[in-house]
């Protein structure tokens, strides 16, 4: 299992000291996010100033961006990073895809699965012949002339990571992907009844197997009264939203998510962490004390998951903290 470090930077100057740190720390992957900030610019910064660690998103918005848009970010960084870039994308949901990226949302899972080979055929025309003529229902690419074209790389081959909660994007994952991003708001059964039989009916498709996709997530830590309330709050959060009501309902928790978004619908955030029992946050989260969460973590995830990032995010300033857990996952 591989240790991951996810970050928060305000401030793009931050990033090549954040990325150093996290290299000699010993992590084997750094990830960005698309919350707040942009998250392809702190990793061209991090390119530069680390040799070893792998650099991904997780996530990228996918449906803001045009195929072509992320097919030349993802080559740049590919080739700047010397294959060390994962490109990783979401769908996001539909308030936030027409509400806050001004978007149109249609059919998740398969127009990410059509923007996925039309950047594939975008990034053969580059390391080939330059000739495209890709025809799909969302996506037509059919010009490249010389003048656009960025040429071949070193590293052509960009793994591609997708993150979903739900069976069809786990499909699309299985068929088309390197990796599979989990969403953090997850349970062990949820992904052994959910996640991992859907990816396998997605690589029986493509004849690969589970071994051809990594499955990668954030992890809930709480390992004290006050990580645990702010952890409890978190996924009272995230529970009260339709997508993830999945999650819930391979518990028999499904009401809990009707409660809870109903709370969210009149603004009462203060009440929600009370409906999140000791059974849901224990879990969702690893609830143990400091020198016992990888231990547990690697319990927990043994056969489930390849790669583990904690939810709280990286800063330098603990690098003790941080240089202890990547030791006890080692």
């Amino acid at each position: 299992m591989k240790i991951d470090v996810g970050v928060l930077v305000p401030n793009l100057l931050d990033m090549p000291n954040v990325a150093r740190a996290a290299e000699a720390i010993g992590f084997n992957c750094l990830w960005t996010s698309e919350t707040q900030h942009e998250p392809f610019l702190p990793l061209a910064l991090a390119a530069e100033h680390t040799t070893r660690i792998e650099l991904g998103t997780a996530i990228a918005v996918a449906f803001p961006r045009s195929p072509t848009v992320l097919a030349h970010v993802a080559w740049d960084l590919a080739n700047a990073s010397r294959g060390r870039f994962i490109l990783g994308l979401g769908t996001q949901v539909k308030a936030h895809i027409e509400r806050r990226f001004a978007t149109t949302w249609e059919s998740p899972a398969p127009k990410l699965r059509e923007m996925i080979l039309a950047m594939r055929a975008l990034w053969d025309a580059w390391q080939g012949d330059g000739r495209i003529n890709f025809r799909g229902e969302y996506y037509k690419i059919t010009l490249m002339t010389p003048f656009f074209n960025p040429g071949p790389i070193d590293y052509p081959n960009v793994p591609i990571y997708i993150a979903g909660v739900n069976e069809h994007l786990c499909r699309v994952a299985g068929e088309l992907c390197q990796g599979f991003h989990v969403h953090p708001f997850h349970t062990a059964r949820y992904i052994r009844e959910i996640v991992l039989p859907n990816i396998k009916l997605g690589a029986e498709k493509a004849k690969r197997t589970r071994a051809d996709v990594q499955l990668s997530s954030a992890v809930f830590v709480a390992t004290d009264d006050a990580e645990r309330e702010a952890v409890r709050a978190q996924i009272s959060f995230y529970a009260s939203t339709p997508t993830y009501k999945t999650v819930l309902e391979v518990h028999g928790w499904g009401e809990v998510n009707q409660k809870l978004g109903a709370l969210a619908a009149r603004g009462k955030w203060d009440e929600m962490p009370a409906l999140i029992s000791d059974e849901i946050l224990n879990a969702v989260a690893i609830v143990a004390p400091q020198e016992q969460v990888a231990a547990q973590i690697t319990e927990r995830y043994a056969g489930l998951l390849d790669r583990v990032t904690f939810y709280a995010p990286f800063t330098p300033a603990e690098a003790d903290k941080w240089r202890a857990i990547v030791e006890a996952f080692k």
